[in-house]
């Protein structure tokens, strides 16, 4: 009796949004009031953009941000 083992071959599909440092690609607009509790207590926030995520690092004068937070946030500043 003769037993043999293949090794399946998955393709990496993770979503890679940091570029390796643990920084994120893009910094997001989210409630100035919401950022607290979520860096304090790991709760989920909601961007513009509807992205979820806990608040983990704070971005710095010229990160970049997330176009589609940027585009509803000039679109909220113009009413």
């Amino acid at each position: 009796m003769s037993t043999t083992t293949k090794t399946i071959e998955r393709p990496d599909v993770r979503d890679e949004t940091s570029t390796g440092n643990d920084t994120p690609k893009f910094f997001h607009y989210v409630k100035k009031d919401r950022i607290l509790d979520s860096a304090v207590n790991g709760s989920f926030v909601v961007a513009l953009c509807g992205d979820t995520f806990p608040v983990t690092k704070q971005a710095k004068p010229g990160s970049p941000v997330c176009p589609d937070c940027e585009k509803a946030y000039k679109a909220l500043r113009r009413k």
